[in-house]
């Protein structure tokens, strides 16, 4: 089975195991306080043109989406997101366990507006009745979103502008971010990240690493004492140095992005022959993950050789799938993969 059905179903980068091995005998200090934690968060504050940011590890990204909004929420206070934000959809009611609501918005490929994030807080502080509802406390977005699309530059400083205009912090879920910051249409960098938003996040588990994400707060007086609610919430590693030496692995000679645009290209090799072979798009996506209409039938004769996701069933006949590469994707399979396609038409 050749599988395309998600971007962590392979292990690590090779360069990341060597680097483990090497130091696998080493003694250092636990829970994230010894050297190579702390030369992996200077290689991130480099990389973000950041020097005084605060760099925080954790293992995976549903625990860093909780653990984060959490420590910034008050008991009152909800999550503005998208309606197919993670945190609303494929958390198990992560969010909500922590005693705090997800405030769902209508989505478009993905995406949620300034617009309609400013007519949420309008709404909800000119109604009389505020204090009888849930407070939005923080705006949570992805990027790269579930739908592979991303958020332009204009679009990111919208959402900055509404987030300060009503003194509320923006979040990003960057678990995929290295699949956005490759791709052609992308027109943001790291640096401008740790300017239009106030807390995001670096995935490692998808791009590359073992497992990890990176926390990257430019103000660390917008999450103080984190460390908190990391070691409260289960997060804080003993071994945090497994954590430190992955990310010092990624962020040494462009590793995170040489991976990311091996990705980028394999997923737009799959895109291009969607398109010339006739399928039908469902989102366009610059990313990694293609969402295309197939036949269900034709879904399960290409699934015997391909493990894909079935992300919706449009009607009785067709469903939607999305397959999706990664940092270690082959162009062998790629090749296999678009060779059954042929097949299918």
């Amino acid at each position: 089975m050749i599988r395309f059905n998600s971007d962590y179903t392979e292990g690590a980068h090779p360069e990341i195991l060597r680097m483990l091995e090497e130091t696998n005998y080493q003694q250092t200090d636990g829970y994230g306080t010894d050297e190579w934690c702390e030369k992996a968060r200077n290689l991130i504050r480099e990389a973000c043109e950041c020097p005084g940011a605060d760099v925080h590890f954790l293992v995976g990204g549903t625990q860093t989406n909780a653990t984060v909004i959490a420590a910034v929420l008050r008991p009152y206070e909800g999550a503005i997101s998208a309606d197919t934000g993670h945190i609303n959809v494929h958390e198990t009611g992560a969010i909500e366990h922590t005693g705090h609501k997800v405030l769902a918005l209508p989505s478009k490929d993905g995406k949620i507006s300034a617009d309609q994030v400013r007519d949420c807080l309008k709404e909800h502080f000119a109604s009389p009745a505020f204090e009888h509802t849930v407070r939005p406390g923080i705006v949570y977005i992805s990027y790269p979103t579930e739908y592979g699309t991303i958020y332009t530059r204009d679009e990111l400083s919208s959402l900055h502008d509404v987030c300060r205009e009503y003194g509320i912090p923006l979040f990003i879920d960057g678990a995929r971010l290295g699949y956005g910051l490759a791709c052609s249409e992308c027109d943001i960098t790291l640096p401008d990240l740790a300017k239009l938003s106030d807390i995001f996040y670096i995935g490692g588990t998808k791009v590359g690493a073992l497992f990890g994400e990176a926390v990257v707060v430019p103000d660390p007086s917008k999450l103080p004492n984190f460390r908190y609610m990391i070691k409260q919430g289960g997060g804080l590693l003993a071994k945090g140095r497994l954590l430190g030496i992955q990310f010092t692995a990624l962020f040494t000679d462009d590793l995170y992005m040489k991976v990311s645009r091996h990705a980028i290209a394999q997923s737009d090799r799959i895109r291009s022959a969607l398109n010339e072979l006739g399928f039908r798009i469902y989102i366009d996506s610059p990313t990694n993950q293609q969402f295309f209409v197939v036949r269900k039938d034709k879904f399960d004769e290409l699934t015997k050789e391909f493990a894909l996701d079935l992300n919706c069933f449009l009607d009785d006949e067709d469903v939607v799938a999305r397959a999706c590469t990664s940092w270690a994707t082959k162009e062998e399979n790629v090749d296999l993969f678009i060779s059954a396609l042929n097949k299918l038409t």
